[in-house]
């Protein structure tokens, strides 16, 4: 009948043995590449480690901004934004082994609502025209904002021109990413965010922890957050970063381009942002 078994359950039917040799196999597959840390869940907890350690930003006693400070780049967020800062997006297919593990180039750049200063939101102010480390940066100067050294390789922030092969993915506007070597595409100059004060300004020490515009030497387009165009992360959904300037209707910039290069509290609470909001005002005046 239908329903009489024609064999006893413990019978090994088909291409059993090919079968438990290639259940054999992926299990061996398995087991060595979990011995070398490179399964899918291990590559992203290494990368989860080592980009969001704990990075200590520079103080700023008088509240000017000088090469070698280590910085945050925060947005303060607007209409459709959170507040949220530039942060390296790196994934795990990004990361290389040589010399030593870390991030390759180019690698891709995105707004994390994560304000804590880790290796992948920490920036350092370099020197493109010679000046010192520890001599002041002055509005309207050019200088390059680059990541830390060891796992975040030391890249720099850049942009160029877009054309038809480069691009933002989602806004289709100037894309900015990080480059490995120093050049015109990687030169930044901070401006007065108030258009109406920037002549006065000029030439002047830059401040941490208050509005600035940080403008792209080679393009001239300003540094911007987009909150209408999102990226889904390693690290969650985070806003896209571009070059572009956003002007109202009295041809100000708007608050996507509104920036605060963020130093830690001198009392060592932390940043300065959090802890005395204040400080964040219209008057760029250094006290």
């Amino acid at each position: 009948m239908s329903h009489v078994k024609s064999h006893r359950g413990h019978v090994k039917i088909g291409n059993w043995n090919e079968d438990l040799r290639l259940e054999e196999d992926t299990m061996k597959e398995h087991l060595e590449k979990k011995e070398r840390g490179e399964l899918a869940a291990q590559k992203v907890d290494f990368l989860r480690e080592n980009i969001l350690r704990q990075v200590n930003l520079s103080v700023s006693s008088d509240g000017a901004l000088r090469f070698g400070d280590v910085v945050m780049l925060v947005n303060m967020g607007g209409e459709n934004r959170k507040r949220s800062a530039v942060s390296i997006n790196a994934d795990v297919n990004g990361l290389t082994k040589i010399p030593s593990p870390g991030i390759q180039a180019p690698c891709g750049i995105s707004a994390g609502g994560g304000i804590q200063p880790c290796t992948r939101t920490a920036f350092i102010i370099t020197s493109v025209d010679g000046s010192p480390e520890g001599s002041m940066l002055h509005f309207e100067q050019s200088f390059a904002l680059k990541t830390t050294s060891g796992f975040a390789r030391g890249l720099y922030l850049a942009s160029d021109l877009r054309n038809f092969q480069k691009f933002a993915k989602k806004s289709r506007l100037q894309e900015v990413n990080l480059e490995d070597s120093c050049s015109f595409v990687t030169w930044w100059k901070l401006v007065h965010y108030d258009p109406q004060e920037r002549l006065e300004y000029e030439g002047q020490p830059a401040p941490a922890n208050v509005k600035v515009l940080i403008i792209h030497c080679k393009t001239n387009q300003a540094l911007a957050v987009l909150g209408d165009h999102t990226l889904w992360t390693t690290y969650g959904k985070e806003y896209e970063v571009t070059a572009h300037t956003f002007l109202d209707s009295h041809k100000a910039e708007q608050d996507n381009n509104h920036w605060i290069l963020c130093t830690s509290d001198p009392a060592g609470d932390g940043l300065v942002l959090l802890n005395r909001p204040q400080s964040v005002a219209d008057d760029n005046k250094l006290t």
